[in-house]
């Protein structure tokens, strides 16, 4: 379990592929001394567990399924990333609950400067529109944002200078694909609700079967 508050911005030193997908070595001065083997780290909102730890990067497998699914398999030696380590009991939840778990990528179609803030218009999948909405949260590429505004399949976001400056944010363009996660509790509302109306259905069968209908 994460925040969405990014705690550092690494780099990817290399990349590897392999049976089992790709092998990822990502460099963070920052949080290296704190991360241990088999521990959980979001790397652009994606949950990946350190496989092995080196003096100023960590090692990560990414399986096929999340290549697939989301930007890391786009990633190339270079690229700056999102990361955070993962929620401590005593921690401040200063962002919202997010598990690093994507669930679909958006594309970047508008960044408009607003004074000293910027934003941000992403396109997303139509799936997804259902748990949008405006003053909910969002996570993007891992970082925890509230959603200024929907319009179709179109959401958009502010960001203050401190958020663009200290992620990757400022490193992309229009065009580019980010992670997208949705608010977990809307998501849960949603099957809750489902399960519910299902459960209705199945009764209500059940019931007229047993009288002969």
């Amino acid at each position: 379990m994460f925040t969405g508050l990014i705690q550092d911005l690494g780099e990817v030193i290399s990349i590897t592929p392999n049976n089992e997908g790709a092998k990822l070595v990502i460099k963070t001065n920052k949080l290296i001394n704190e991360i241990q083997i088999d521990d959980s780290v979001a790397c652009n909102g994606v949950c990946l567990t350190a496989t092995q730890v080196n003096s100023d990067s960590f090692v990560a497998q990414a399986v096929h399924v999340t290549l697939e699914k989301t930007t890391i398999g786009a990633l190339k030696t270079g690229s700056k990333l999102n990361l955070e380590l993962a929620l401590r009991p005593i921690d401040r939840l200063g962002g919202h609950f997010v598990q690093g778990h994507v669930n679909g990528r958006g594309k970047l179609i508008a960044v408009n400067k607003k004074g000293e803030n910027f934003e941000l218009t992403f396109e997303l999948p139509e799936h997804l529109m259902k748990y949008m909405i405006s003053e909910g949260s969002i996570a993007i590429d891992g970082i925890s944002l509230t959603i200024a505004k929907v319009q179709g399949n179109h959401v958009s976001v502010s960001i203050i200078p401190h958020t663009w400056s200290v992620t990757a944010l400022h490193t992309k363009k229009v065009g580019d694909l980010f992670n997208i996660e949705a608010d977990m509790l809307a998501k849960y509302l949603e099957n809750f609700m489902n399960y519910k109306k299902e459960n209705k259905s199945q009764m209500t069968f059940e019931s007229l079967t047993e009288q002969g209908y």
